[in-house]
């Protein structure tokens, strides 16, 4: 529940123009978000205002600014890649942690997006102006503007904004005043987009910072954990993947005899009471299936599960399929978990392998009270 303000003027940005709405106060109290309905800034507050009182409003700096960087940072990307190879931008987006421009092309090479991001920074190095101009329907110097189409509900004058000498923009939204305040912009690559496009990531001045922070920060935590300099880091993780690999191929070779073993092993006991019940915290449903398969005797019970005790893993029971088709449902729901039964078997996942003693006792019971010869 809440409340739709509406100010007499306001210093909070409505979303639009592809940037989202800005964040701040009024009188202190927070306002969870700032929508256009006509001329009009809606702040979406939890409490009320009294109607006709002055109100102090204020705007979370931080995150306005970072939304004029990124925005006036595309109108600079979209600007210089149509000059430059004839790409025009058909959708951005700006995004929590990087932004988007959708360009209308199939291609675009790693080249042209390194001479892109050049002319970018060569703008925000030579300090260019960037200035809003209002202008009126009609105004002949509005037909020289870019624009995707403006609202139906559109009222009084337009803003086009100006980045001297390298484009004029419709625009809505909050920009710098110079590009220097910009900082630097990072094209962070090029990517196939829908309907035969391509879209360009960026980041620009703090967002970069950060992100060079961070990259930083990983990059000394990587040279640590595979005692590596920056430039061996790719080469070392390759290495360490594919010994991992390896590995998971011998222990699948292992878990394979250990599990035939297993079924010789029980197979060439004297005597037994019918049942082979095993438990392995490592193994698979290959793992249980050949034991089942090499005990593939309508005299023996085989309940096999694997996975940690204490937490969740999988199960299977094979054996008559009298006692599979009781027992198993029952031993699911022992072992909260799901199973189906197929071909003399019964298997699923478990939750709670804790419960596995229950679950064997059951087995155990049901075998003294119908003994396999008797099933």
């Amino acid at each position: 529940m809440g409340y739709d303000i509406i100010l007499e003027d306001t210093v909070l940005f409505p979303e639009g123009g592809g940037q989202p709405d800005d964040r701040g106060t009024i009188d202190g109290t927070p306002v969870l978000s700032v929508t256009r309905c006509g001329k009009d800034a809606v702040h979406f507050m939890r409490s009320p205002l009294e109607p006709g009182v002055e109100v102090h409003v204020k705007v979370d700096w931080e995150r306005r600014f970072d939304h004029m960087q990124q925005h006036s940072g595309q109108h600079l990307i979209s600007a210089l890649v149509e000059s430059m190879f004839g790409f025009v931008t058909t959708s951005w987006e700006l995004g929590r942690q990087h932004s988007t421009v959708e360009l209308d092309t199939k291609t675009m090479s790693t080249e042209q997006l390194q001479q892109l991001e050049e002319a970018c920074n060569s703008a925000v190095r030579a300090s260019t102006p960037v200035h809003v101009q209002e202008f009126f329907p009609g105004d002949p110097e509005l037909e020289a503007a870019h624009t995707r189409g403006l609202p139906d509900d559109i009222a009084g004058p337009m803003r086009m904004v100006l980045i001297k000498g390298i484009d004029a923009n419709m625009c809505c939204g909050t920009h710098v005043s110079n590009l220097s305040q910009l900082q630097a912009i990072k094209l962070l690559c090029v990517e196939k987009g829908k309907r035969n496009k391509s879209n360009v990531t960026f980041i620009i001045g703090g967002r970069l910072l950060r992100y060079v922070e961070r990259s930083y920060s990983v990059e000394r935590s990587l040279a640590s954990l595979l005692s590596t300099n920056a430039g061996e880091h790719v080469d070392s993780v390759k290495r360490l993947l594919n010994q991992v690999r390896q590995q998971q191929k011998n222990k699948k070779c292992l878990l394979h005899d250990l599990a035939l073993l297993t079924a010789q092993s029980f197979l060439q006991e004297p005597a037994h009471d019918g049942l082979l019940s095993l438990h392995r915290s490592e193994g698979d449903h290959d793992f249980m299936s050949i034991i089942a398969n090499e005990v593939a005797n309508e005299k023996f019970l085989v309940f096999l599960t694997v996975g940690d005790e204490k937490a969740a893993g999988l199960f299977l029971l094979s054996g008559a399929q009298q006692a599979v088709t009781q027992l198993g449902p029952k031993v699911a729901e022992i072992l909260e978990g799901r199973g189906a039964a197929k071909g003399g078997r019964y298997q699923g996942k478990a939750s709670k392998m804790c419960r596995r003693s229950q679950a064997e006792a059951l087995i155990r019971t049901y075998l003294s009270d119908f003994p396999p010869c008797e099933q």
